[in-house]
C-alpha cells in the first residue's frame, strides 16, 4: 500500500482520511477561484454580486451537507446542516464588528474583500485549534460537554435580557495600541497591500510597514476568535463528530464572509435577531441536560427547532422595519 493509499484509508479522528481531504480539495477550489478569478482586480462589491457569491457558498454548504448524507447517513447530515445554521447565526453579529472595524480604519468598500478573503485563512487555521481541544477535551473529560452546556444557558440568557448593544471602541482598544506602538504603520493604503517597503524620511533606507488593512485584518481575526467561543461549544453541544464541527463551521463562515456586504447594510433591521439566538442557545444548553432524562434528542428535531426560531426572529424583524424606506449602506 503506498503511502497515500495509507493517508486516504486512515481515519482521522473517526473519519477516514479521504474525506478530509475531499473538504481540503473543496475548499482551497473555493478560495482559488473566489480570489483568482472572481476577484483578481479589485473592485467594489455591490449586494447583488454580494448575494450572487453567498448563494454559491450556501449551495456548495448544502451539497456537502448532501454528500455527507450519502456516506454517513441522515442523522450526520441533519447535524451538520443544524451546526451550518447555527455558526452562520451566531456569526451574525460578527458582521456589525466587521463594519465597525472596516469604518474604523476607513478602508474603501473595492479594499474590503481583499481584508475578508485572507482573514478565512486565519478562520481555518484558529477553528481546527479550537475544535482540535475542544474535541481532546471532551473525549477525555465527558463533564466538559455540561460545561459547554451551561456556558450556552448563561449566555442564552444574558442575550435575552440584556438591552444595551455593546459597541467595540476601538480608539480604545489596547492591542490596536500594542500594534501602533510596535509596528511602523503608515496611514496610506497603497493600492490594498497589508505591507509596504517605504525609505526612511531621515536615511533614506527602506523599511517595512504596515498598513491600516493589516490592522484591520489583525483585529477581524481576533474579533472572530472571540465570537468563536460562544459558536464552537453550540456546535459541540450539537454533535461531538470533530468533522461535522468543523466542517459546519467553515461553510458557513465561507458563506457569511461573501455575504457580509449585503447584510452589513441591513442588520440594523434584525432587531429580533438576538432573541431568537438566545433562544436558540438556551434551548441547545438545555438539550445537553435534557438527554439525560429525556434521552438522544432527534437531530430532525434540533435542526427544526433551530430554524423555526431563527425564521420566526428575522421574519418578526423584517415586518416590525418594514416602513423604515431606506437602508443604511456599509461605507
Amino acid at each position: 500500500m503506498t503511502m497515500l493509499e495509507t493517508l486516504i484509508s486512515t481515519p482521522f479522528l473517526g473519519t477516514p482520511g479521504w474525506f478530509w481531504l475531499a473538504f481540503a480539495g473543496i475548499v482551497i477550489g473555493l478560495l482559488v477561484f473566489d480570489l483568482g478569478v472572481l476577484h483578481r482586480e479589485q473592485h467594489e462589491i455591490e449586494m447583488r454580486e454580494s448575494l450572487l457569491l453567498y448563494s454559491g457558498y450556501f449551495s456548495v454548504g448544502m451539497a456537502f451537507g448532501g454528500w455527507i448524507w450519502w456516506q454517513l447517513g441522515a442523522s450526520k447530515a441533519l447535524e451538520f446542516y443544524t451546526g451550518f445554521l447555527v455558526e452562520q447565526s451566531l456569526s451574525m453579529d460578527n458582521v456589525f464588528v466587521m463594519a465597525v472595524i472596516l469604518g474604523f480604519f476607513n478602508i474603501p468598500r473595492r479594499y474590503q474583500h481583499r481584508v475578508l478573503f485572507w482573514g478565512i485563512i486565519g478562520v481555518v487555521v484558529l477553528r481546527a485549534l479550537m475544535i482540535g481541544l475542544g474535541t481532546a477535551l471532551v473525549q477525555r473529560f465527558d463533564w466538559v460537554l455540561y460545561l459547554f452546556g451551561i456556558f450556552l444557558l448563561l449566555t442564552g440568557v444574558r442575550m435575552l435580557f440584556s438591552r444595551e448593544e455593546q459597541h467595540p471602541d476601538l480608539a480604545q482598544s489596547k492591542l490596536l495600541d500594542f500594534l501602533s506602538r510596535r509596528l511602523r504603520v503608515t496611514d496610506v493604503l497603497h493600492e490594498g497591500r497589508f505591507l509596504v517597503r517605504l525609505g526612511d524620511p531621515v536615511t533614506g533606507k527602506q523599511q517595512l510597514h504596515a498598513t491600516p488593512l493589516l490592522l484591520a485584518l489583525v483585529l477581524i481575526e481576533l474579533a472572530d476568535l472571540v465570537f468563536a467561543v460562544d459558536s464552537v461549544p453550540a456546535v459541540f453541544a450539537i454533535t461531538q463528530d470533530p468533522f461535522i464541527v468543523y466542517t459546519s463551521n467553515i461553510f458557513a463562515i465561507l458563506g457569511l464572509r461573501a455575504l457580509y456586504f449585503a447584510l452589513a447594510s441591513l442588520m440594523h433591521r434584525f432587531i429580533y435577531l438576538k432573541y431568537a439566538l438566545a433562544l436558540v442557545l438556551i434551548f441547545i444548553g438545555s438539550k445537553i441536560f435534557l438527554q439525560d432524562v429525556l434521552g438522544h434528542v432527534p437531530a430532525l428535531l434540533s435542526l427544526t427547532v433551530t430554524l423555526g426560531l431563527l425564521a420566526g426572529g428575522v421574519l418578526l424583524s423584517l415586518l416590525k422595519t418594514r416602513h423604515r424606506k431606506h437602508d443604511r449602506r456599509a461605507d
